[in-house]
C-alpha cells in the first residue's frame, strides 16, 4: 500500500520508542508519511498540542482524522481498521 506523504502525518521526537514503533508499522505497510520532528522546537510542540489536545508523542493523523498516539494506532491495526482509514483518506478529494 503506497500513499502520498500528506495522507499520514506524525509529530515525533527522535528517540521516542513509541514514535519509532509507529513509523515502523507504517514502513512495513509501505505507507508514506510526513514526519514533523518536535525535538528542540517549542513552536512545533505547541502546534502539535493545539491540534491534538495532547502533549505526548507521537501524535498521528490519517487524512484529517486525529487517531491519537502509537497505542491507538496499534489498536486500530489489531482491530483490522487501520488499512481502511488509510484507504478512505486516500480516496478523499
Amino acid at each position: 500500500m503506497s500513499t502520498a506523504s500528506q495522507i499520514v502525518t506524525l509529530y515525533t521526537t527522535r528517540f521516542c520508542p513509541y514514535c519509532v514503533r509507529a513509523k515502523a508499522v507504517l514502513d512495513q505497510k509501505g505507507v508514506a508519511y510526513t514526519e514533523i520532528a518536535v525535538d528542540n522546537n517549542p513552536g512545533l510542540r505547541r502546534e502539535m498540542a493545539m491540534r491534538s489536545g495532547a502533549t505526548s508523542v507521537p501524535q498521528i493523523w490519517i487524512g484529517e482524522d486525529h487517531i491519537g498516539g502509537c497505542d491507538e494506532m496499534l489498536s486500530l491495526e489489531r482491530q483490522g481498521r487501520l488499512n481502511g482509514l488509510i484507504e478512505r483518506a486516500l480516496a478523499a478529494p
